[in-house]
C-alpha cells in the first residue's frame, strides 16, 4: 500500500494524469496487465490511519475510533494477522505503521510501545510510525536500524529477506506480509535517480518512480523464489492524493471520488485471470477475502460487525455486481456507494451522482431521482446507526 497515491497516479489508467506524460509506472502497468485491475477500488477513508485500520480489521475505522490520521488502533480489535497466526501463518509488517497514535514524520517504534505491530499479530516487523523517505531509521522489533537508499527499496528488500528466513522458497510454508510504503507522501524527497526518471522536477513523481521500481523488485523476487503463482499479491493506496485528482472531484480528506478512489490490483497467477472490473471494492474487504482464500474460518472471538465482504467470487469471475453498498464516513459527512449511484450527505444536504455516467460527480441527480435518494438514505441511515453503536462500545461488551 502506498501513501497518498491518487487514482490518477498510474500510467495504466487511461484517464489518469500520467498517461499523456513521458514518465510511466512500467512495473505497475505490468502488474495491472497480468492481474485483475479494479477501476473502482476504494480506501475505506480519505486519510491514512483509518484506511490502514480497515485493512487489518475488515471494519470501518469510525467503529473503533480511528477517525483521523494519527489515531490509535484499539487493542480490543482483532486483526487479520492474529487470525492467520492462529492458523499457522508466519506474519510480517514492513514500512509505515501509523496505528500507534503517533503523529509527525516517521520514527522507529519502541519495543515497549503497547501498540506496536507485534501487539496486533505481526511476529516480525521492520517499521516506522509514519511516512518516510530515503536514509531512514526503522525499528526491527524495537531495535533501531539505520538504512541507506530509497525507503521503498529498503522495505521490499527486508520483506524478501524475511521470506527467505522462513525457508519458504518453492515450498508451501504459508506467510502473510504487509508492505506499506511511505511514498509518495510529502515532503517529496526522492533519490536523485528517481527524480531524474520522473523528469527532474516533480518530487512526488520521483517518489512514485521509487515505489514502481520496488514493486517490480517484489514481483520478481516472488518469481525467483518460485512463489509468485500461488501468492495473492495486492497493490493499492491508502487515500487520494492531496490537490488535483482530475477527472475525479476532490482529494485527500474528502468523500468525493478524488479522496477515496485509489489504484487497486490483485495478482494471483494460479487463480486470478488477467482483466479489469468496475465492481466496487474497498480496503475493508481484505480481511474476509484473504481469510477465505487461505481457508481460515472467521475467528469465534471476533464478535464485531464486519463491513467488508469476501471478494473471492469476484476474483473467480463469478461476481458482476457488489451485493451490498459501501458506506463511508468522515468528520464532515457520510456517503454510500453502490454499483451505479453514490449518495453524499453533508449536514442536511444530499447529493446523488451516477458514477457510471458522471465520473467527476458534476451533476447532482437528487431532485430527478428522489426514489433512489430515499432508498439509499435508508441503507445509509441503518449503517450509520450501526457505526454509532460500535462507537458507544457495543462491539466489546461481553
Amino acid at each position: 500500500m502506498t501513501d497518498d497515491q491518487g487514482w490518477t497516479d498510474v500510467s495504466y489508467n487511461e484517464k489518469g494524469r500520467l498517461v499523456q506524460g513521458t514518465f510511466k509506472t512500467t512495473e505497475l502497468d505490468k502488474m495491472a496487465a497480468s492481474g485483475l485491475r479494479f477501476d473502482r477500488f476504494y480506501a475505506a477513508a480519505p486519510v491514512c490511519s483509518p484506511t490502514r485500520g480497515s485493512c487489518l480489521t475488515g471494519r470501518h475505522p469510525f467503529r473503533y475510533g480511528v477517525t483521523l490520521y494519527g489515531k490509535p488502533l484499539k487493542l480490543e480489535e482483532k486483526t487479520i494477522a492474529q487470525a492467520l497466526v492462529a492458523a499457522g501463518y508466519k506474519t510480517g509488517h514492513f514500512g509505515k505503521w501509523h496505528l500507534n497514535g503517533k503523529s509527525g514524520a516517521g520514527k522507529p517504534i519502541d519495543k515497549e510501545d503497547p501498540l506496536n505491530p507485534g501487539a496486533f499479530g505481526f511476529q516480525a516487523w521492520f517499521s516506522v510510525s509514519n511516512f518516510f523517505d530515503a536514509n531512514c531509521t526503522f525499528s526491527r522489533e524495537g531495535t533501531p536500524v539505520g538504512t541507506k537508499g530509497d525507503g521503498s527499496d529498503v522495505i521490499v528488500a527486508e520483506a524478501l529477506k524475511w521470506i527467505d528466513s522462513l525457508g519458504v522458497k518453492g515450498s508451501g510454508t504459508p506467510f502473510f506480509a504487509v508492505v506499506w510504503f511511505g511514498s509518495p507522501h510529502s515532503p517529496y524527497k526522492p533519490v536523485a535517480e528517481d527524480l531524474k526518471a520522473a523528469g527532474g522536477k516533480d518530487g512526488e513523481l520521483g517518489e512514485i518512480a521509487g515505489v514502481d521500481r520496488a514493486m517490480g523488485t517484489l514481483r520478481k523476487g516472488l518469481r525467483d523464489r518460485g512463489l509468485a503463482d500461488n501468492t495473492m499479491l495486492w497493490f493499492n493506496s491508502d487515500n487520494g492524493r492531496p490537490g488535483d485528482n482530475t477527472p475525479l472531484k476532490g482529494g485527500k480528506g474528502g468523500l468525493n471520488e478524488g479522496g477515496i478512489r485509489v489504484p487497486g490490483i490483485c495478482e494471483w497467477p494460479s487463480r486470478v485471470k488477467p482483466g479489469r472490473t468496475a465492481v466496487p471494492v474497498v480496503t475493508s474487504d481484505f480481511y474476509p477475502t484473504i481469510l477465505e482464500a487461505a481457508g481460515v474460518a472467521m475467528p469465534k472471538d471476533k464478535p464485531q460487525p464486519i463491513d467488508g465482504i469476501s471478494l473471492m467470487p469476484l476474483l473467480d469471475g463469478k461476481m458482476s455486481e457488489r451485493p451490498a453498498p459501501i458506506g463511508f464516513m468522515n468528520g464532515n459527512g457520510t456517503a454510500l456507494s453502490d454499483n451505479r449511484y453514490k449518495l453524499v450527505v453533508v449536514s442536511k444536504s444530499k447529493q446523488l451522482y451516477d458514477l457510471i455516467e458522471d465520473l467527476g460527480e458534476r451533476k447532482d441527480l437528487s431532485a430527478e431521482k428522489p426514489d433512489v435518494v430515499a432508498m439509499m438514505s435508508k441503507v445509509l441511515d441503518d449503517w450509520t446507526a450501526s457505526v454509532r453503536k460500535s462507537q458507544e462500545g457495543a462491539d466489546y461488551r461481553k
